[in-house]
């Protein structure tokens, strides 16, 4: 699988404009997710193609020939935070609800939804992790699923960026006092870089 992010003209008929470019160069999009950004007008796509390098090349370049796409690239193999979200309705009856009760939390799914029959389990992670909990629920009765695709960032001060964005103004940049002040943590800790890593690395896990 290959991912591509692209930034795009928040306007219709760009998605079916990227849907063809892909089809015609016959490359399968495994999943596609479109969303506004923090720029007005401009909506960013995170494409997952079950492609090899070449194709996902050719399509990165065809993207970036089109008038609505403002930027495209290939983040496959970069250090990046990606991440899917699922919905699944599992049969849960009063003999195997606890049972189920203990595989959702090996997984740090949660539930959503019970019903005297079934249970609505949302999940969110990478996409091993949501396929691994599918599998497990699979011998209950999986009922229905949506899934929302991968969405993807490129890690620490690597940043996509289409071209013309103006430069964004920190608070930090406002007052030196308030700059030279380490953040607090909920405890009153200091909350530098060391306990944020720390913290990521368990959500992660």
């Amino acid at each position: 699988m290959q991912t591509i992010v692209a930034y795009v003209s928040h306007k219709p008929g760009v998605l079916n404009r990227v849907g063809s470019l892909a089809r015609r160069l016959n490359i399968n999009i495994d999943s596609l997710t479109v969303g506004p950004t923090e720029m007005p007008g401009v909506a960013r796509m995170t494409i997952v193609v079950n492609t090899d390098q070449g194709g996902a090349h050719r399509l990165e370049a065809s993207l970036e020939n089109l008038v609505d796409v403002q930027l495209a690239e290939i983040i496959t193999g970069r250090p990046a935070v990606e991440r899917d979200l699922a919905l699944i309705k599992v049969v849960a009856n009063q003999n195997s609800r606890p049972h189920l009760m203990d595989l959702i939390k090996v997984f740090r799914a949660r539930v959503v939804d019970v019903s005297p029959d079934s249970l609505i389990v949302e999940v969110s992670g990478e996409t091993d992790k949501i396929d691994g909990l599918l599998e497990v629920l699979r011998p209950f009765g999986v009922l229905e699923m949506a899934r929302s695709g991968s969405v993807a960032m490129t890690r620490g001060s690597a940043l996509l960026q289409p071209p013309g964005k103006p430069p964004v103004e920190t608070a930090g940049a406002t007052s030196a006092a308030n700059s030279s002040r380490t953040p607090k943590g909920s405890n009153g800790s200091d909350y530098g870089s060391e306990a944020i890593e720390s913290e990521v690395e368990a959500n992660e896990a």
